[in-house]
């Protein structure tokens, strides 16, 4: 069981977050844009594509139009799609995890078809192309 200075730690991390991040105060998808849109308490309205977000990626927009937000104002839940973002990292750029965002930029680096990218695959393809894998 954890200590109680871990308890009081996180409960000062929470209350600092609570008082320094901005809350979701509402949220809906607007079919006109095709972007969802969160107000903020700062009075601030944040709107993204939703195939810009992890688990909205394929979501129809049928599937968008219910949006909950969770006590804290912290948390964007779309259930019909069972998908959850943070909205502390939405604020810091992030609409997925670090694991997800890294194979999208691995993907989008992957489609690149600059001179470099181009001349060494040719030179790849002249020493035989990428290994085959060995079935073990």
């Amino acid at each position: 069981m954890a200590a109680n200075d871990d308890f009081d730690l996180a409960n000062r991390r929470a209350k600092d977050l609570q008082n320094s991040t901005p809350k979701a105060l509402s949220a809906h998808y607007d079919p006109k844009t095709g972007r969802i849109v969160i107000r903020l308490s700062s009075n601030l309205d944040l709107s993204f594509l939703p195939h810009d977000a992890q688990g909205l990626e394929k979501a129809k927009p049928e599937q968008l139009d219910k949006i909950e937000i969770s006590p804290s104002g912290f948390g964007i839940h779309f259930p019909k799609v069972d998908a959850d973002l943070y909205l502390p990292a939405i604020l810091e750029g992030f609409l997925g995890s670090k694991k997800w965002t890294a194979a999208r930029l691995g993907r989008e680096g992957g489609k690149s078809k600059s001179k470099a990218k181009r001349a060494a695959s040719k030179a790849n393809g002249k020493l035989g192309g990428r290994p085959r894998k060995e079935i073990a």
